[in-house]
């Protein structure tokens, strides 16, 4: 026997009907002999008409009340899957966050889990009920309903895996998996079979949409197998695991991730003095901008100027904060650039093959796709490009790494 989590996105019991399927499938599990414990998110659409109706009171809602009025989204939904599962035959339990006790801090509307009490869930499975426990949702010490913030039902599925020591936490979503890049620019794009954590966090970090990092994050702390799978197509799906795929013909690069939401800025003619970069970057974020992506140049006149990247929401915020930096540091050009994209190769493969950012440096070229900034980790290489290039770089790339599927009628 099993114990197998399983997450239903929005989508994915968006309405009565998709709420039936998914009771179906969830019992047909536990038919083969698995213990089942499903997390749900809201229905597809309701946590945003929750937020239009608590926008339409005031402009600036207390966290509280927030977390109060969002959790009851998922609240709807455990409730419509429990009555389903119960009319199939199949015993079923709903726990909210506060039910279950997932404890955690009193951050409302971003709440990290601190703890989760598993006695009364290890009951119920013991009794053969399948729980369908809210997503996205817990309690502080106070008995606070805090929220943990948008894509937070992935979170919770993989805490509960951690807590109840779970054979594999699976993800249902509207896509079979993981691919190698965004098959709506790439139509050749591959499924993959497995990834490791850490090309997952790479990806999901710089841009792909199939998995929240925090739960990607836990999922590699407390080594919770994850399988992302589609809720409306049987398959194998994709393995996030930590051991790393040992096939002969498996390629240096696992995938192509990139990310539209940047904008670049640069302050120019700053003297090139020690600390500058803490005097530009500090107050930025003070501010609570997230920086991205560091490029300093130094002039032969004895000044330097400093380029990074914001997500795009950010933008603006930042010019009005780099240009009061600029009035004190008397330097004369501030620039803000919207219209650029990051592109990113990922692949474990890169620790042991020299020449991956020369082949891709190379193939940009040949494409006439000019290199604004370049960063690097272990596993990842970015650049930044402008974004009318985006597709044709994606694509460009994804076959200069072998990444395309092979059309086996040939």
């Amino acid at each position: 026997m099993s114990l197998i989590v399983q997450k239903y996105g929005g989508t994915s019991v968006g309405s009565v009907e998709r709420i039936e399927a998914v009771a179906k499938k969830v019992a047909d599990f536990r038919a083969l002999g698995n213990e089942v414990v499903v997390v749900v998110s809201a229905m597809s659409g309701e946590t945003n008409r929750l937020i239009g109706l608590a926008n339409n009171i005031t402009d600036s809602p207390s966290p509280r009340e927030m977390d109060v009025l969002v959790s009851t989204g998922e609240q709807v939904t455990i409730a419509l899957l429990a009555m389903a599962l119960e009319k199939i035959g199949c015993p079923a339990r709903s726990y909210t966050g506060a039910q279950v006790r997932i404890l955690t801090d009193k951050s409302h509307t971003k709440a990290r889990i601190e703890d989760i009490d598993v006695h009364r869930m290890q009951d119920d499975l013991a009794a053969g009920r399948v729980l369908v426990v809210a997503g996205f949702q817990g309690t502080d010490a106070d008995g606070n309903i805090t929220t943990l913030g948008r894509g937070g039902s992935d979170t919770t599925a993989v805490a509960l895996a951690a807590a109840l020591k779970a054979d594999e936490c699976q993800i249902y979503t509207d896509v079979d998996g993981v691919y190698t890049t965004d098959p709506r620019v790439v139509e050749s794009a591959q499924r993959l079979d497995q990834i490791t954590f850490e090309e997952m966090l790479e990806m999901a970090s710089q841009g792909s949409k199939v998995l929240q990092i925090r739960a990607v994050e836990f999922a590699g702390k407390y080594k919770v197998p994850l399988r992302v799978l589609s809720s409306f197509e049987d398959g194998p799906g994709t393995l996030i695991t930590l051991e790393e795929d040992e096939s002969m013909e498996k390629p240096v690069v696992s995938g192509i991730a990139f990310n539209r939401d940047e904008a670049k800025l640069t302050i120019q003619g700053i003297p090139d003095t020690p600390g500058v970069a803490y005097r530009i970057l500090g107050p930025i974020g003070e501010a609570n901008i997230e920086v991205d992506v560091i490029v300093q140049n130094v002039s032969e006149d004895g000044t330097t100027a400093l380029t990074f990247t914001v997500h795009r929401n950010d933008m603006k915020r930042a010019e009005e904060k780099l240009h009061e930096i600029a009035r004190d540091l008397q330097a004369p050009t501030v620039i803000a650039d919207a219209d650029i994209v990051k592109v990113s190769l990922v692949g474990v493969g890169m620790r042991s093959h020299a020449g991956v950012a020369s082949q891709m440096f190379q193939t940009l070229a040949e494409h006439s796709i000019n290199i604004q900034m370049i960063t690097t980790s272990e596993i990842k290489i970015t650049v930044v490009i402008e974004e009318k290039y985006l597709e044709l770089a994606v694509r460009a790339l994804h076959t200069s790494f072998g990444l395309d599927v092979v059309d086996q009628s040939e």
